[in-house]
């Protein structure tokens, strides 16, 4: 999409860009194609685009061979897009991508995201489109180059710091290229960058409580200047040995430790366990009838239809008991659960598998 296609297209809604969207409009169709490039799109991916906007890249995304979902908060612009895209399994949503529901995605196959962010709220969307319930493995996105500078810092710099770490532990970051305000319409006043986000192997993600690493980071790097062992307290008694397992001086601060350091910080501040996705499970059909059996990740990321037990454990007095779920689970980290309750493996049927749960989680051993 050229720059006269933009104000061509500006002129026939009877629109034209707003600032408090931050809409600023790519108009160079060679660097178009090349970000969409980066997305690596295989046949069967469902691409999902955050602001499409007019569709400058949205042109170079839409293929038959794939799925496309466009998620768009500007109300003057969905017509168009539904009229030039919406058609087979594509679908445009009328919605803002910071509320947008992200089941809506799961059970399309593979999930990769692209997106021109709006500057003013690239940081809360990294957050959600990035989080450990994301369902991408892969994120192409256009951002303020000073975020872009940030998110791919290295330990001990400058730039280094709370978004680094956070998004860096399942993910790995590139700037993949520079962009000056010259390619959008309108011109904005900083300079913007590329970067691509993909996925980590779970071999390469400890298994730590996320809500406990980024808690110590966001404290660790609230006040730069200060030493670690007056920010987090809790080490207080401790601290010599903990900064000496760590190879590190008393006095560390906060940028010189590594991401790996800090993933041990917090494991000792709460060891976890992690839970692995080469585990197989039966897929079954609507009749629950074996279909074929598959592992946890591939039946996870495409929805597809497996066996699970619950049980609901009450003593004498009707008070039921709950677990909260391991914050390692793929699905729902952290949340209350029933009593007990697991997947049935391949090959096991529903009794055997609810006797192996009980004992497995709460060394109870069944009647026969």
């Amino acid at each position: 999409m050229t720059l006269s296609d933009i104000q061509r297209l500006l002129a026939e809604l009877e629109t034209h860009p707003t600032r408090s969207l931050g809409q600023n409009f790519l108009h160079d169709q060679n660097l178009a194609r090349s970000i969409v490039a980066l997305l690596d799109i295989q046949p069967g991916d469902h691409i999902v685009e955050i602001g499409p906007g007019l569709g400058a890249l949205t042109e170079f995304l839409a293929t038959p061979e794939t799925r496309l979902t466009l998620i768009e908060k500007d109300s003057r612009l969905i017509s168009h897009l539904k009229s030039k895209f919406e058609h087979g399994t594509n679908r445009v949503f009328h919605a803002d991508a910071l509320e947008f529901d992200l089941r809506e995605l799961w059970g399309h196959g593979p999930v990769k995201i692209i997106g021109n962010l709006p500057y003013y709220i690239s940081t809360p969307l990294i957050a959600k489109y990035a989080s450990a319930l994301s369902p991408a493995s892969a994120l192409v996105l256009t951002l303020q180059l000073e975020l872009a500078q940030r998110l791919g810092a290295a330990h001990d710099t400058s730039d280094y710091g709370a978004m680094t770490l956070c998004t860096g532990r399942r993910w790995d970051i590139r700037l993949e290229r520079k962009l000056p305000a010259s390619v959008f319409f309108p011109r904005p006043k900083v300079d913007s960058a590329v970067i691509t986000l993909r996925r980590k192997p779970r071999a390469r993600v400890r298994a730590i409580d996320d809500s406990i690493f980024e808690s110590l980071v966001r404290r660790g790097f609230s006040e730069r200047r200060k030493q670690l062992r007056n920010l987090l307290p809790e080490f207080k008694n401790d601290w010599e040995k903990i900064s000496a397992a760590l190879g590190m001086p008393p006095t560390v601060r906060a940028e010189q430790l590594s991401p790996a350091q800090w993933e041990s910080l917090a494991f000792t501040a709460a060891p976890a366990t992690a839970q692995h996705g080469n585990e197989r499970f039966d897929i079954v059909d609507d009749q629950d009838q074996v279909v074929r059996s598959e592992f946890r990740d591939v039946i996870h990321v495409n929805n597809l239809l497996h066996r699970a037990v619950h049980m609901l454990l009450f003593n004498a007095s009707g008070e039921l008991y709950l677990q909260k779920r391991s914050i390692w689970k793929d699905r729902n980290p952290g949340l209350w659960d029933s009593s007990a309750a697991g997947h049935v493996d391949s090959g096991e049927d529903y009794l055997t598998a609810a006797r192996r749960e009980l004992q497995e989680e709460l060394g109870i051993e069944a009647p026969s």
